[in-house]
C-alpha cells in the first residue's frame, strides 16, 4: 500500500517464491517481470526456464516492466480504462499485456519484496502441457501485433521465424506435440490478425506516453544460450532502459 501512495503507480507486485521450494523464485513474477527486445519475458530471480535461489539479492524495490497475475494489486479505474485483461487470450502473459496497455499511458509498475507470497505454480495448466506451450507462443503473438511500437511486419516476421527454430528443436527432440503447439499458434495468430489490428489501431489512438522502462534492449535468448548468463544480476544491466 506504502508504494501505491505514488500516483504514478499503476500496479505493484510482491515477491513471487515457489510453494514446494521456499528459498526459490516462482515462474510466475519472481521478483520483477521485464520484456527483451523481442518481447520475451523473464523476471529478476528468472532467466528463461532457469530459477534462482532467493538469497536476498533482488530485494530492492524497483520499476518493472509488467507485475504478475499471480498477485497484482492494480487501480481500478485503469484497469477498467484500458478494458481490463483481453479475455481472447483465456491464460499466460495476459497481465503482460495489460500492463504494456497502460505503460502507454505513462504510468509505471513497481515490485516491492518486502511482501512475499508462496505461488503454487502450474495450478491451470501443468508445466509441461502442450496446451501451455501453445498459449504461451499465441499470446506472445498476440500481444506483440497489439502493442509493438514502430514498423509491426518485420518486427511480427522475425519473431515468427524466431519460433520456427524452436519448433525446429522441438522436431528434433521428438516432441512432436510441442511442434503442433507451436503450429497452432501461428494458425490461431493468422485468423485472428484483423481483430488484433483493430485492437492495435485503437491502442495507438490512446496512447499518450509510453513509459518503456523495463525493456531490455537485447536478446535474452542471446544471453541465455550463447553466453550462458542463468542469473539477472549478471545481465548487462547498461541494456536496461
Amino acid at each position: 500500500m506504502e508504494t501505491m501512495k505514488d500516483d504514478s503507480v499503476a500496479g505493484c507486485q510482491p515477491k513471487v517464491l515457489s510453494y514446494d521450494n521456499r528459498d526459490t523464485f516462482e515462474h510466475a513474477g519472481a521478483s520483477g517481470g521485464y520484456l527483451d527486445r523481442n518481447y520475451y519475458p523473464f523476471c529478476r530471480g528468472r532467466i528463461l526456464e532457469i530459477f534462482e535461489k532467493d538469497l536476498g539479492q533482488y530485494n530492492g524495490q524497483t520499476e518493472i516492466f509488467w507485475a504478475t497475475g499471480a498477485s497484482l494489486l492494480i487501480r481500478s479505474d485503469l484497469f477498467h480504462k484500458v478494458g481490463g485483461f483481453d479475455e481472447a487470450f483465456f491464460a499466460h502473459m495476459e497481465e503482460i499485456d495489460l500492463c504494456w496497455r497502460i505503460k502507454k499511458l505513462g504510468y509505471k509498475f513497481m515490485v516491492e519484496p518486502k511482501s512475499t507470497i508462496y505461488h503454487v505454480g502450474g495450478g491451470t495448466l501443468a508445466y509441461n502441457s502442450p496446451r501451455k506451450l501453445y498459449l504461451n507462443f499465441r499470446n506472445s503473438l498476440f500481444m506483440l501485433v497489439k502493442n509493438h511500437d514502430g514498423l509491426l511486419f518485420p518486427k511480427l516476421f522475425y519473431r515468427l521465424m524466431l519460433d520456427g527454430v524452436a519448433g525446429f528443436h522441438f522436431l528434433l527432440k521428438g516432441e512432436f506435440k510441442s511442434v503442433k503447439s507451436v503450429l497452432n499458434a501461428h494458425m490461431n495468430l493468422y485468423t485472428r490478425l484483423p481483430q488484433l489490428l483493430s485492437q492495435r489501431k485503437q491502442i495507438k489512438k490512446n496512447t499518450t506516453y509510453f513509459n518503456d522502462r523495463g525493456l531490455y534492449k537485447a536478446s535474452i535468448l542471446w544471453a541465455r544460450y550463447f553466453k550462458g548468463i542463468t542469473k539477472f544480476s549478471d545481465l548487462n544491466q547498461r541494456f536496461f532502459q
